[in-house]
């Protein structure tokens, strides 16, 4: 089975739901999808489960930004995903200060943009937590 990272212009679902929490977000499964650009490059997940402190987490496709970023995903996130081509985004840190914007590129999220199923996974490859933030 070919498996591929899908590289056209980022459109994602309204909603992401993650199979698995993301590290120290146990209670925050579903998020809810905005652009915050008219270009579409900067997006906001937002979760607000019952009775749980409310998250905002900003990601990019990293394309732009990080155009020799190949992330080698493993079959097994395929398969628990269900899906054979995937989306990558970033988690975006904001600018704190005077130091940039940064990007983690060792825990990308992948998501199946036909149904929203999301998750973040950490790589094996030696790639930055912290990786500034350029513009495109």
């Amino acid at each position: 089975m070919t498996m591929t990272l899908e590289t056209t212009p980022l459109v994602l679902p309204t909603t992401l739901h993650l199979t698995t929490p993301m590290p120290g977000l146990d209670e925050h499964t579903e998020f809810e999808v905005s652009a915050l650009d008219e270009s579409g490059s900067l997006y906001a997940l937002r979760s607000a489960p019952e009775g749980a402190r409310p998250v905002r987490l900003f990601v990019v496709d990293p394309e732009p930004y990080f155009p020799d970023y190949t992330p080698r995903i493993g079959a097994d996130v395929h398969a628990q995903l269900g899906a054979d081509q995937l989306r990558v985004l970033v988690v975006v840190r904001p600018a704190q200060g005077t130091q940039p914007p940064t990007a983690n590129l060792l825990a990308p999220l992948l998501v199946d943009p036909a149904t929203g199923a999301a998750v973040q996974t950490v790589l094996t490859d030696d790639w930055p937590l912290r990786a500034p933030l350029g513009r495109p």
